[in-house]
């Protein structure tokens, strides 16, 4: 109901204001009927297409072939069916008003359609990383809360028999092991945030980026004390339109990993390059760089490490799965490559748009 009333103020609206400029014209330019017929015709399209159906386009046509009539030909205010063309000029703007109608109606159909399957699209993404993310979350949190059970079991049931640095051993595992359980939950808390969005989209605000990276790794040193990173980026101020812990949250992940997995004793480099639409963030390690097996699933949410690894409770699907899901909600990218030594990280992030 409240479509149709919108619909015919609209309509109502457009042929009073066709009509105005009609008298406008008519009066103080050109009196050829010809010229107000094209102002009707503009107002007909544009009611045609901004309306649902047939039926406002059919009265508008119905509406502009009287008013020409009794406005704008002479005998003026006064209908006058004998006039040359009349039947023509009727037959026209109605067809004009049908052709209108019948396109923009199927416009609108196919964009509805569209539109729905997008969202479709968008759901099934979103059922497809909370199924990579239970499984992930399946490995990696069940893992290290049994080393938790199992170090505190010894430590309680042993604790008389083991020495000082049996104890300490026990005591930094469960505080390893809650880190990571820590940083797991920060991650899903993240995901969750941004799929609860209408849109799987963030509210973005302009930060430093020079800001944005210092925080992320005095973040990560707290985390790792003896972490190395080499940061290169552009000596001008820098600004981009981002949420800044979810971008935090994404360098992280990937510094982390690149310590965690690569084997390397290395610094991890961090690199910023400014493009004309987009800046580049890219983190490389010079360690044994990702199986060519997994890299083409790298960013699908899954257990990427061998459970025979000794980190394999670490996977890094579920981290990497968070980070294509925060660049995209973004609009940025995100890919991995392995290089000659080691693996290579590049997500961008767009700059923002100039008026």
């Amino acid at each position: 109901m409240k479509r149709i009333f919108s619909d015919i103020a609209f309509t109502a609206l457009l042929l009073a204001a066709a009509t105005g400029l009609s008298f406008c014209f008519f009066h103080f330019g050109n009196k050829n009927p010809a010229n107000i017929t094209v102002i009707y015709i503009l107002a007909l399209i544009l009611i045609a297409l901004k309306t649902n159906g047939y039926l406002y386009g059919i009265a508008t046509a119905l509406f502009c072939v009287v008013a020409v009539n009794y406005f704008f030909s002479y005998p003026y205010f006064r209908i006058n069916f004998s006039l040359d063309g009349y039947p023509l000029n009727f037959i026209g703007m109605l067809a004009i008003s049908l052709i209108t109608s019948a396109t923009t109606t199927t416009l609108k159909r196919q964009r509805l359609a569209i539109a729905e399957r997008e969202k479709e699209l968008a759901e099934a993404d979103r059922e497809k990383l909370r199924a990579n993310l239970l499984r992930a979350v399946s490995h990696d949190l069940r893992t290290p809360l049994t080393s938790i059970i199992g170090s505190s079991s010894s430590y309680l049931e042993n604790y008389r028999c083991l020495t000082d640095a049996d104890r300490l051993e026990l005591v930094s595992n469960i505080k390893e092991d809650s880190e990571w359980l820590l940083n797991m939950v920060e991650n899903l808390l993240t995901v969750t945030r941004i799929n609860d969005s209408a849109d799987n989209k963030v509210k973005k605000s302009s930060e430093v980026v020079e800001e944005v990276v210092s925080e992320a790794i005095q973040r990560l040193q707290k985390r790792l004390p003896d972490i190395r990173i080499r940061v290169s980026m552009p000596s001008d101020f820098l600004m981009l339109p981002m949420d800044p812990t979810l971008i935090e949250q994404v360098l992280i992940n990937l510094i982390e990993n690149a310590v965690i997995h690569s084997g390397s004793t290395e610094p991890v480099d961090l690199t910023i390059c400014e493009a004309e639409d987009i800046v580049s963030f890219t983190v490389r390690d010079y360690g044994k760089g990702i199986d060519r097996a997994l890299l083409p699933h790298i960013f699908e949410g899954q257990q990427l490490s061998s459970e025979s690894e000794a980190d394999g409770r670490r996977g890094m699907g579920i981290g990497l799965s968070i980070c294509r899901t925060i660049i995209q909600a973004h609009g940025g990218t995100i890919r991995a490559e392995n290089l000659e030594t080691g693996a290579e990280f590049t997500f961008t992030l767009p700059k923002e748009k100039e008026n």
